[in-house]
């Protein structure tokens, strides 16, 4: 696993791209991060993503989270972290702050994949709609690329609708950012995607919903600003 380190303070920000990104995604973001808010700054790669070794089989969030679990403790942070995740990396959250809430001091979740999205309806959808892009790729030549794409699509299915029921822990606070554009392009799947994200954030009191104007769904890239100033305003609650 390949991690990029700026020494700071706690609680130490952990950066998780989206899907098929790596840490790279955060090039516009860590530096300001680290700038303004003195803090610790972890970006990563996970497992077949960037310059980390490939992890052979279907890709589950529950491993992706041991494995950086396993990454913080090596780096000697075991407690007091602020996850900040987007899309795919939503579901690592979501497995990382369940499995280790002691140490989560709290999440922004960047357009994310959160569980109020992947209704019944909507999941057979998406595996349907996956289904010609699953088999093109079966006939490719394998590649880094096209195996995480497939270690992804294996069990879409199932795995979504155990995500769907799974809640985030009620004590640790977290900002949720929508982007304008949504990753959708039809009306009914977009709003389903902005309902889903005001429903997480409108659960407890201790979340905030935020939509970065002018943004398509690679908030990081298109509007950083939005990310750093949500990581503050969440670093006022937990310091």
């Amino acid at each position: 696993m390949a991690f990029s380190v700026t020494p700071g303070r706690l609680p130490a920000i952990v950066l998780d791209a989206g899907g098929g990104m790596d840490s790279s995604e955060w090039s516009k973001v860590a530096p300001d991060l680290a700038a303004r808010t003195g803090s610790e700054v972890i970006a990563y790669d996970r497992a077949g993503e960037g310059k980390s070794d490939e992890s052979p089989g279907p890709w589950r969030a529950d491993n992706a989270a041991a494995d950086l679990a396993a990454g913080l403790t090596q780096l000697g942070v075991t407690k007091n972290v602020v996850l900040v995740s987007h899309s795919l990396a939503g579901e690592v959250a979501f497995s990382f702050a369940r499995s280790h809430p002691d140490r989560v001091a709290g999440a922004v979740l960047v357009d994310a994949n959160l569980p109020q999205f992947f209704t019944p309806s909507e999941t057979a959808k998406l595996v349907a709609l996956n289904e010609k892009q699953v088999e093109d790729l079966k006939k490719a030549p394998s590649t880094r690329q096209t195996r995480q794409l497939l270690a992804q699509a294996d069990g879409y299915g199932p795995v979504h609708a155990a995500y769907h029921q799974l809640t985030w822990p009620s004590g640790i606070p977290a900002a949720v950012i929508v982007s304008a554009e949504t990753p959708f392009p039809t009306p009914e799947d977009a709003q389903l995607w902005r309902q889903a994200q005001q429903d997480f954030a409108h659960v407890a009191p201790n979340r905030t919903l935020v939509t970065a104007e002018h943004s398509s769904h690679d908030i990081p890239l298109d509007r950083p600003d939005v990310v750093v100033t949500a990581v503050e305003n969440l670093l006022k609650q937990v310091r």
